[in-house]
């Protein structure tokens, strides 16, 4: 029960065989309160009945509202009285290159990823000074070191990349504060992003690339935040967490 009593909000954490989803039950199977908020809202309906909803929220959202962002974390401490940790999951990705990147999906793809980590942040941040602590914890992606991935656009690894930055500022600002800052950096995650979209010639050209010769699943990257957001990693702040089987040795 590495998570007993604490309050966890995880964005963007609806969808079925998604990141967010994967780690909100993992942390709720570690005795954690969860809060998922998503943008969709058949998503949200279908697994609110998967928690109990005294240790539970599901709420719609758009992290790109910052008017949504405070007014989820006014209803968390509403219900709950505290926030502990918040992981930043909600995120888009759109696969062009770069002459076909318009201005519309620019601010589209940098608002999602990197526009909606800070909204959230500033609303759950004055909740955790309160409470003397905190853990923000803000899925970037391997296409941030890369430069590039497999379905992310030039643009996308700017506002993944961004969120390095930001966390890695936000930590140094918020550490006396004991609020604790980190990033994952997942590689090629089977989710619904990837489904349908790598056949068998292009899987086995990837794994080339990959020394542990696998995809990684949500489970991988959701073990991963569990480490961050539990006191396991009490000492640590201002870190980029590679979750990508090797794809991105450095």
């Amino acid at each position: 029960m590495l998570l007993k009593g604490k309050v966890c909000i995880v964005t963007g954490a609806a969808g079925e065989k998604g990141i967010g989803l994967r780690t909100a039950r993992l942390f709720y199977e570690h005795g954690a309160s969860i809060v998922i908020s998503d943008i969709n809202e058949a998503a949200c309906e279908k697994v609110r009945s998967e928690f109990d909803a005294d240790r539970s929220m599901v709420v719609t959202g758009n992290v790109v509202s910052r008017d949504d962002c405070f007014s989820l974390a006014k209803a968390v401490m509403e219900k709950f009285g505290r926030i502990d940790v918040l992981v930043n999951n909600a995120g888009i990705t759109q696969p062009v290159k770069f002459e076909e990147i318009t201005p519309e999906d620019y601010d589209r793809i940098l608002d999602v990823n990197l526009r909606g980590m800070m909204y959230m942040s500033q609303a759950v941040v004055p909740h955790m000074k309160q409470g003397g602590a905190g853990s923000i914890i803000n899925t970037s992606s391997v296409s941030a070191q890369r430069g590039g991935g497999i379905f992310g656009g030039p643009h996308y690894s700017a506002a993944k990349a961004g969120m390095l930055g930001l966390g890695k500022a936000m930590a140094r600002e918020l550490g006396a504060s004991g609020i604790r800052v980190n990033s994952v950096t997942p590689g090629l995650i089977a989710t619904d992003i990837t489904a349908g979209k790598l056949d068998d010639q292009m899987k086995a050209k990837i794994l080339e690339g990959i020394p542990l010769a696998r995809l990684g699943g949500p489970a991988d990257v959701a073990n991963a935040f569990l480490f961050l957001a539990s006191d396991l990693s009490s000492y640590m702040t201002g870190t980029t967490l590679d979750v990508n089987g090797g794809m991105h040795i450095h």
